[in-house]
């Protein structure tokens, strides 16, 4: 006993022991995360500390915990509690504790107690290409010095998950590891390890449905838009197999409407599952119920005093006895696909009664016949109060409001809303995809509200600087497109940043030169001369040089020259009728044609000089959706008439006796020329002189007339695809067939359609997978048609850069006479493409195209041509 008894504790040190415990308990709050309540007595604030391991300042901590010296505190109260909560919000903390030390009556210090969070230093990514490191070191804000949080590892690691899911990686995993990193800085550090492991693509091997008896499997999958099972058909090139879920859960709806378009109201998805074939295939199975059929019944308007029932009825498009579509209803009373659309809210909202609603109630569906009432508030008709615009930090107000078809005071139309965005959107001064309107202050009761136009500028002008070798020669352009530019401001020095810009004027210069040829040109425009109204003026003046070609030295003979100098003057202006979408557009150009000692095929003269005087009469109607870079809806149409005087009439020149005359020229030429003994040099000579002399006064002023018709359609095939049929056609006339064609303005197809240079007038029209100007004679055929259809994809729009990949199919002609015209007989291309639109550089791409026919010299075409496309190809 005595042994037991020595080993127990005194009793007196045990009741010291626990009486020391009792008073720090009583005198010490620890906190760590929340204050611990030990008791409600209150002191002032003497001094505040800040331990720990923390780089951040004592007084930064001080002041971010709100806590005050000589303020007072409640033990466990509230303000201890919201600074603990204060300090924590700031996610910069791995641990935070609140301590009430040295009480000296009524005033006790306070002591924070701090560990910061881990700063990143090195991360290393495993699993993914070098290229894709730095999009999710942006996307995840992992950068150096970045505070590591659990959030941060999970919200990162949930991101990637996701991420390569959708790219149809279901069995993605993602592990995120940290390591402590011991060096001399003092700051608590670590390096972050991010394994991804993407496993194989999961693709969809079998969609199997269960539960319909009225819809079969095959129409079922169709109506899935993005969910597909594998299949070996060419038609699924753009909709691959891969399982993306927010895709399938998308298509779980399309799926409901699909039965409700077909009378099937009540059917829903009871369940989906999944079901692993192997780590790269799996199944879907659902589950459906169709219930019955339906059809529509009796429909009554209710509430309407604008529109009788029966506009109301022709709107909305169902009759009584159709079999009942839930998705055609709706579309019918609302369409958000189509903010154009004709149906019951758009009619109101175009009407002025933006506050009108309009809601459609089953009454009966006695015998699944559904009588339906659609109850319509009609509200008070609203009116813009005020209508501004911002975001226009170039383009000043005045080029943006007079675009604008919204007026203060004017009655509320949802389809000048849409057609002013489109109007801001074409000027090309702006983000057409950012162009918003937002409406503020609705006012029901006083039937008023304001409108604001946001806006985001981006870069109009543009600079074409190149080289590249061609026609035998170095070739070297330089072009400057000023497309906002401000003509008052010519003369104000401040407004040079780097040109006078804001007044929505066009300004182009144009230099190109090689060994054999020099153009330049100058153009500028003004959209609204005048001020008032949408009159176009604009006027370009051109020279060009071209330099005959010497097979001895190779080199260009300066003094064989072709010189054209020319200047044109337009007015356009924009009609009402049949709308407003038609512009009408008229032209007076002078061409003059020099010839120094120039002899070609092309002309039979090789000096003198021709004219041109032509009037250009057009009629185009544009409606192309908001972005003229990659319009998705709407239509472009041109057509356009130019001609000369016919002098031949009132000059007292037979013609008949000249064209006579150059035939019996022509045939001592090719007598001569085929080794006749019946022709001397002399006579040759002489043949040759008075053809030139006859040529030379049938074309000193040149006759003729055009006629050109182009249009283009764009349509949405998903929300991203557009598809882009076109056709054209081009006629090249005579008024006088003894005075024939002329040999300039003629039409050169094949290739990119640029033109290095505009040598005699000519029009150089695109058609890929055949060599530049290939399916035209040597001088240009008199009559073309062109047809072609292009498949676009958008990989960006955004302001910076729009790029977007397509594929084409074309087909087009080009022949000297009309006889030898057959709008059938066409040479056919295919082939894929992708456009970079820059607003610094304008429009560039790349095309690569095959030609399936031989051209028209009776040769193969290669199989495949390249093409180099600068600025839009319309």
């Amino acid at each position: 006993m005595e042994k037991r008894a020595n080993n127990l504790p005194n009793r007196a040190v045990l009741k010291s022991f626990i009486k020391f415990i009792c008073i720090l308990l009583f005198f010490t709050i620890s906190f760590s995360g929340n204050a611990q309540v030990t008791g409600g007595k209150k002191y002032l604030i003497k001094e505040i500390n800040v331990t720990g391991n923390t780089n951040f300042s004592p007084q930064t901590i001080i002041a971010y915990s709100k806590l005050r010296k000589d303020e007072e505190i409640q033990i466990g109260g509230e303000k201890i509690a919201n600074a603990v909560k204060t300090l924590w919000k700031s996610n910069l903390f791995s641990s935070i504790d609140i301590y009430v030390t040295d009480i000296d009556g009524d005033t006790a210090n306070l002591e924070i107690h701090l560990i910061d969070l881990p700063e990143l230093k090195d991360l290393t990514i495993e699993g993914v290409k070098k290229g894709k490191k730095e999009e999710i070191i942006n996307e995840n804000k992992l950068q150096a010095g970045q505070k590591v949080t659990e959030n941060l590892i999970a919200t990162t690691r949930n991101y990637l998950t996701n991420k390569y899911q959708k790219k149809g990686f279901l069995n993605t995993k993602v592990d995120i590891s940290t390591s402590q990193v011991i060096d001399s800085v003092e700051k608590e550090r670590v390096n972050m390890l991010i394994k991804i492991d993407k496993g194989e693509k999961v693709k969809i091997k079998k969609i199997t449905f269960e539960g319909n008896e009225k819809i079969k499997d095959k129409k079922l999958r169709k109506a899935m838009k993005n969910t597909k099972q594998k299949s070996l058909s060419p038609l699924r090139i753009f909709k691959r197999s891969k399982y993306i879920e927010e895709d399938f859960r998308e298509d779980l709806v399309s799926l409901v409407d699909y039965y409700k378009e077909n009378g099937y109201r009540d059917a829903r998805v009871i369940s989906d599952s999944i079901s692993y074939v192997n780590d790269k295939n799996i199944n879907l199975n659902i589950k459906v119920e169709e219930g019955e059929k339906y059809t529509f019944g009796k429909i009554t308007f209710v509430g309407n005093t604008i529109y009788s029932d029966q506009q109301l009825s022709n709107i909305l498009g169902i009759k009584e006895g159709d079999t009942y579509n839930g998705v055609e209803l709706r579309e019918r009373i609302a369409n958000t696909k189509n903010p154009d659309a004709d149906d019951l809210t758009n009619a109101y909202q175009n009407f002025g009664y933006m506050f009108s609603t309009i809601n459609p109630v089953e009454i009966s569906a006695e015998g699944n016949v559904i009588d339906m009432e659609i109850r319509i508030s009609e509200g008070k008709p609203a009116f813009y109060n005020e209508v501004t615009v911002v975001g226009n930090d170039v383009t000043n107000d005045h080029v943006i409001y007079r675009e604008i078809r919204t007026r203060p005071g004017e009655l509320y139309r949802k389809s000048e809303i849409i057609r002013t965005i489109r109007e801001l959107g074409q000027l090309g001064f702006f983000d057409a995809q950012q162009i918003t309107p937002n409406i503020k202050n609705p006012n029901p009761v006083d039937g008023t509200l304001d409108i604001e136009y946001s806006v985001v500028e981006q870069g109009s002008s543009q600079i074409q600087l190149q080289g590249g070798y061609g026609g035998g020669g170095f070739i070297g352009t330089l072009g400057l497109s000023f497309n906002n530019f401000a003509i008052k401001d010519i003369f104000k020095k401040d407004a040079y940043k780097p040109v006078p810009r804001g007044d929505g004027q066009s300004l182009a210069l144009r230099l190109q030169a090689s060994q054999y040829f020099q153009t330049y040109s100058f153009s500028f425009s003004e959209p609204w001369f005048g001020g008032k109204k949408p009159y176009q003026l604009s006027t370009s003046i051109s020279h060009s040089k071209q330099f005959l070609y010497n097979s001895v030295t190779r080199r260009a003979d300066r003094s064989q020259s072709f010189n054209i100098t020319g200047i044109t003057l337009g007015l356009s202006t924009r009609l009402s009728k049949p709308d407003d979408y038609f512009v009408l557009s008229q032209a007076l150009g002078f061409q003059h044609y020099d010839l120094n000692n120039y002899n070609t095929r092309l002309f039979t003269f090789g000096d003198g000089s021709s004219n041109n005087l032509s009037y250009t009469i057009g009629l185009s109607r544009n409606n192309l959706y908001t972005d003229p870079i990659y319009p998705t809806g709407g239509s472009n149409f041109s057509v356009s008439a130019k001609f000369t005087f016919p002098y031949s009439l009132v000059n007292g020149v037979d013609y008949d006796d000249l064209a006579d005359d150059r035939a019996g020229q022509t045939e001592i030429i090719n007598d001569y020329q085929s080794g006749s003994n019946n022709v001397s040099q002399a006579a040759y000579n002489d043949a040759l002189d008075r053809r030139a002399e006859i040529d030379q006064e049938r074309y000193k002023w040149l006759e003729f007339y055009k006629i050109k018709f182009k249009v283009d359609w764009y349509t949405a095939l998903t929300k991203k695809l557009v598809l882009r049929p076109s056709m054209e056609f081009g006629f090249l006339g005579a008024y006088n067939n003894a005075r024939g064609v002329i040999p300039f303005e003629r039409f050169f197809v094949g290739g990119d359609g640029l033109a290095n240079y505009s040598l005699d007038g000519r029009e150089v029209v695109q058609l890929r997978g055949y060599p530049n100007q290939s399916l035209s004679s040597t001088d240009g055929g008199s009559i073309y048609n062109k047809f072609s259809l292009e498949l676009r994809y958008p990989i960006t729009l955004g302001a910076q850069a729009k790029i977007y990949a397509l594929s084409f199919l074309e087909a087009g002609a080009s022949v000297d006479t009309f006889k030898d015209f057959d709008p059938f007989n066409l040479n056919r291309s295919a082939g894929f493409g992708l456009r970079i639109f820059m607003p610094a550089f304008g429009l560039l791409g790349i095309d690569f195209g095959h030609g399936f026919d031989n051209l028209p010299d009776g040769s193969a075409p290669r199989q495949w041509e390249t093409h180099f496309i600068i600025g839009q190809q319309f």
